[in-house]
């Protein structure tokens, strides 16, 4: 096995490498993934082995009680993107939602809980382009749930963080440690969530969506108020369709259509194609983020309101498919109910639901706006990489920011990670990462973005997202980054 390591270093270019390439948020996820490589799996059985044990490792912000998306680039094919994101409860109806605060679902709200669809995801996924056998896919996270691992410094920040959310619920506290969140390096296990992934591997999707696991979800929820049913388990569905794309600085951006929030990336790098674009110019910035801020709002208008939490894995492989897949419980532990049947927590996804009225209005069976938007780019129709920064809100901006040095500034993949990051919180409240130069922050606060102070449960102290990058250089060598904001690595195999 190649040493896994991690590039600390602010001045590291990323891993370079001539077959395959694997980009994710922790290095047990990169193992797995790398497992599977070496086996002669495709790029999406490596994906779906480091997303499997990211779901253990990072509980609060990933795992079977979540969705996914992925964006795929096929040797010589056109990009395709997967929506696996779930739906609305049947039960859920607007006059539930009419007689709530502000007619919205709150952030951990019961009647937040959406039908997960990871599960249904790496099935679909590992049907259309898997080598490996399905069952071997899981052998990494079964044995990291069962046997323990040593929890990561951010994992143990953002655990500590949310404590809060995992102890309102009986099951969510036992299973997550509630009253006492484990720190960096301490070794917490997961039984009851290692024998479900052993089930899913031996049963397919239909251990997850049929049977036990469904009733206990349902329970569980209606138990706290809510409305799932065992039966949005097996009406799920997901599909893969056509990505939205736009062409930015001789490169082809491809992002997931609605109901996920990509466009906004597309509809601000439309506004800067012919813009100059000098990254350390305070003129520039300003530009940057009055061209996301439209885009932000044209989005949210058209799609819905965003925010939350996700995990990203990029892989290419030696084939050339490459893969963004990146999943999410939206808020961090999601909806704060936990299955202690099967060791996860349900997400919050219907937080995204607009009031009743709005395109994105709440309704029986309806997706709502959902923040996962992994991204692909292609170069005369040849690939030229796939990425994506987690963050919920932070997820079209990041990209535009890294997009903007990578492709206008010619900043490799891993230094233009490291730079420093802004991220807009809503209104005219812009939140400014430590590092930015003062000349920008001063431009940016000279136009009226005002600093953050206690807005929601992470004002004052804003996520400036993780990404996840895979980058074909010109000549030819697949450059991998991932950024030190999180415990990822980039694994050349």
């Amino acid at each position: 096995m190649a040493q896994l390591h991690r590039q600390d270093a602010p001045g590291a270019a990323g891993v370079l490498g001539q077959g395959a390439m694997v980009a994710t948020g922790h290095p047990l996820a990169a193992a797995a993934a790398q497992a599977q490589l070496r086996q002669g799996g495709s790029a999406v059985d490596a994906a779906i082995a480091a997303d499997a044990v990211l779901g253990v490792v990072e509980p609060m912000a990933t795992g079977v009680g979540g969705d996914l998306l992925a964006m795929l680039v096929p040797l010589g094919q056109a990009p395709l993107a997967y929506n696996g994101t779930g739906r609305a409860p049947q039960a859920l109806t607007a006059n539930l939602v009419e007689a709530l605060p502000q007619r919205r679902i709150p952030e951990r709200h019961p009647l937040s809980v959406t039908t997960p669809g990871v599960v249904q995801g790496w099935w679909d996924l590992h049907q259309r382009f898997g080598k490996c056998p399905w069952a071997q896919l899981f052998d990494d996270a079964v044995q990291a749930a069962s046997q323990g691992f040593a929890v990561a410094p951010v994992a143990a920040r953002e655990w500590a963080l949310f404590q809060p959310v995992i102890s309102r619920n009986a099951a969510s506290a036992a299973l997550y440690r509630a009253d006492a969140p484990p720190r960096a390096g301490e070794r917490f296990d997961n039984p009851a969530l290692a024998r479900l992934l052993q089930a899913v591997a031996a049963q397919g999707p239909q251990a997850f969506y049929a049977g036990a696991i469904p009733a206990a979800c349902a329970a569980a929820v209606q138990t706290a108020g809510g409305v799932l049913a065992a039966a949005d388990f097996s009406a799920h569905q997901g599909n893969f369709c056509t990505p939205v794309s736009t062409s930015f600085r001789g490169a082809t951006i491809y992002e997931c259509p609605p109901n996920t929030h990509g466009v906004a990336v597309l509809h601000a790098l439309a506004a800067m194609q012919d813009q100059a674009i000098d990254m350390a110019s305070a003129a520039t910035q300003v530009a940057l983020v009055q061209a996301m801020e439209a885009a932000m709002a044209h989005a949210q208008q058209t799609v819905a309101d965003p925010a939350g939490n996700t995990v990203c894995t990029t892989v290419v492989d030696g084939d050339g498919l490459a893969i963004s897949l990146m999943s999410s419980v939206f808020k961090r532990f999601g909806s704060g109910i936990g299955v202690a049947e099967g060791g996860f927590v349900l997400q919050n996804r219907g937080h995204g639901f607009s009031q009743p009225g709005h395109i994105n209005g709440p309704a029986p069976g309806k997706r709502p706006y959902h923040t996962v938007v992994p991204g692909a780019a292609t170069r005369d129709g040849q690939f030229l990489g796939v990425f994506g920064v987690v963050g919920g809100a932070m997820q079209p901006q990041g990209q535009v920011q890294l997009l903007c040095r990578m492709l206008a500034g010619g900043e490799a993949p891993q230094p233009a990670m490291n730079q420093p990051r802004w991220r807009l919180e809503g209104g005219r409240v812009l939140a400014v990462e430590a590092g930015m130069p003062p000349a920008i922050t001063a431009a940016l606060r000279a136009q009226g973005y005002r600093e953050p102070t206690g807005e929601g449960e992470l004002g004052g102290r804003s996520d400036f997202g993780g990404a996840q990058c895979i980058w074909r250089l010109a000549d030819g060598q697949l450059c991998g980054a991932s950024d030190t904001r999180k415990d990822g690595l980039a694994l050349a195999v």
